[in-house]
Order: C-alpha cells, then sequence, then structure tokens
C-alpha cells in the first residue's frame, strides 16, 4: 500500500511491553481489568452527576467531561494492546496507526483544557464566593466546555496532518505499546524539524499554559486563605481542591516524564512504563479520587444505592 508516494509501509509492528512471553496471560489480566474499572468507574461518575440534582453544578458539569474524555482516550489505546497481547499479534496498519494518534492527542488535550476550567471554578468559589453564581454561569461553563473541545480538535488535526505527510520507509519497528508520535517521527525517514516545531510551540500552548493557568488559580486560592488564616478555612479549601489538585498533580507529572524531550531517541522500557501509567492508570484514579475524596459524590452514590435497595424490596 502506498499513501501517494509519501509511505511504502501498509502497517507497522509494535513491539508492547517489556514482558517475557509467559508473564502475557498475567499482564492481559490486569491491564483489562484496569480498562474495565475505568470505563465503569467513569460512567458511574457520569450516572451520578446526571442523576443527583445537587451535582447539576459547574465543577461537576467539567467532571463529567473530564470522565467522558477518560473514557475515550482509554479506548483508544487499551483494547487494540489488549488484542495484541491476547492474539500474540505486533501489527497495526498505517491508517490505524495515525487514527490513534489523533484520537490520543484530541482526548489528552481535552483533559488539559478541562482540568484548567475546573481550576478556574475552583478559584471563583473561594477568591469570590459572593459573586461564583452570576460569574461561573451556565453559558460561560458551555463555552469553556466548547473551547477545550474545538481547540483540542484542532491541534490534534494539525499534528495528524504533518505526521501524514511525512516519509515511513524500511523499518516499521515501533518500540512502543501504541502508536505515539514522538516515537513515529523516530521512525521516519523524512526530515521532522517541522513536527517537533509544532509539538515544542503548539505543545506549549495546549500543554504549558493550562498549567500555568492552574498554578495561579492556586496561588490566587493559597494567597486568599493566608489573609484568614484559620483551621476551617484550610480545611474547607483542601475539602474543595483536594481531589483536583491530585488528579492535576497524576495527569502532569506523567506528561512531563513522558514529553520533557519530544525529540528523543526511541522509547526505553522507563518509557513504555510511565506510558502505561499515564494511558491506563491515570484514567482508572481519577474516579476513586473524587468518589472517596469528595463528600457531595459519596452521598450522591449513597442516595442512589438506598433509592435502588427500595425499589427492590
Amino acid at each position: 500500500m502506498r499513501r501517494d508516494n509519501q509511505s511504502s509501509l501498509s502497517e507497522f509492528l509494535l513491539l508492547g511491553l517489556p514482558i517475557r512471553p509467559e508473564q502475557q496471560e498475567m499482564f492481559f489480566s490486569v491491564f483489562l481489568g484496569m480498562y474495565l474499572t475505568t470505563v465503569l468507574g467513569n460512567l458511574l461518575i457520569i450516572l451520578l452527576i446526571r442523576l443527583d440534582s445537587r451535582l447539576h453544578t459547574p465543577m461537576y458539569f467539567f467532571l463529567s467531561h473530564l470522565a467522558l474524555t477518560d473514557i475515550s482516550s482509554s479506548s483508544v489505546i487499551a483494547p487494540k494492546m489488549l488484542m495484541n497481547m491476547k492474539t500474540r499479534s505486533q501489527s497495526m496498519s498505517y491508517t490505524g496507526c495515525i487514527s490513534q494518534v489523533y484520537f490520543y492527542i484530541f482526548f489528552f488535550d481535552i483533559d488539559s483544557f478541562l482540568l484548567t476550567s475546573m481550576a478556574y471554578d475552583r478559584y471563583v468559589a473561594i477568591c469570590h464566593p459572593l459573586h461564583y453564581t452570576a460569574i461561573m454561569s451556565q453559558s460561560l461553563c458551555f463555552l469553556l466546555v466548547t473551547v477545550s473541545w474545538v481547540l483540542s480538535f484542532a491541534n490534534a488535526l494539525l499534528h495528524t496532518l504533518l505526521l501524514a505527510h511525512l516519509s515511513f520507509c524500511g523499518d516499521n519497528t515501533l518500540p512502543h505499546f501504541f502508536c505515539d508520535l514522538p516515537t513515529l517521527l523516530n521512525l521516519s525517514s523524512s526530515d521532522t524539524s517541522t513536527n517537533e516545531l509544532v509539538i515544542l510551540t503548539v505543545g506549549g500552548v495546549v500543554i504549558i499554559l493550562p498549567f500555568v493557568c492552574i498554578l495561579v488559580s492556586y496561588g490566587h486560592i493559597g494567597a486568599t486563605i493566608l489573609k484568614v488564616p484559620s483551621t476551617k478555612g484550610i480545611c474547607k479549601a483542601l475539602s474543595t481542591c483536594g481531589s483536583h489538585l491530585s488528579v492535576v498533580s497524576l495527569y502532569y507529572g506523567a506528561i512531563i516524564g513522558l514529553y520533557a524531550s519530544p525529540s528523543s531517541s526511541d522509547s526505553n522500557s522507563k518509557d513504555v512504563i510511565v506510558a502505561i501509567f499515564y494511558t491506563l492508570g491515570t484514567p482508572m484514579l481519577n474516579p476513586f479520587i473524587y468518589s472517596l475524596r469528595n463528600r457531595d459524590m459519596k452521598g450522591a452514590l449513597g442516595n442512589i444505592l438506598s433509592k435502588v435497595y427500595y425499589e427492590v424490596n
């Protein structure tokens, strides 16, 4: 298969995870469990927010979209990885690989923007509580989510179009378990300087700028708390922001480990392990963070379970 002489490859070979053949079944079960937990946990969050009117607030509106993108981002990678592990196959078509790159970038960019919107929501709630309802209006929430989806779509499309114009001749082996953009650039026989420049510039806007906005938001939150230091105020702030801070730490901690050097050489075992945590671990942990550390979510779950119990009996 040729794509207008841009690539002579019809497929890529994914080396997968650095595990021994006899360990394949055990790790398959582990990763399948992680994926199912991610899907079911995030679906539960969406269901609780949908059914409990007390959770119809801006924070939980953003959280429901975050849960949806966590399901989607895991579904971009996990099913194909699990199928390859089960069938002992390493192949992935050229079209499938390019599509995976697009959706991978798309959904993880949305996560970045949604976390920023949630940080702004927390900033308004703590620093401007009297004006919270007026500022965080329904129209603003819809606007923030819409902008998140549109910008993520544009960024993913830009990277994918640039990638599709590269030539891949000769070696088609990817030392990874999914089609990662930097790994594909290392494999290309074309000049990838433009792609790397776009990663640094546009990536800075999509990833670094939101991170800076989150830090600024929490800087203002911290300053507001310190103006009137009290144990009650600190506990309230931790209760309000603790779950979000935990998710932000997981998200950006992993992404810094993965993409600190976008033009690095072939991924080694450490990179693959970090990628597993980032692509499967973080989306799985988010529901636990928000359910175990959030009284509203636990209360909503209790109410739903009580209603189900009384209906059954």
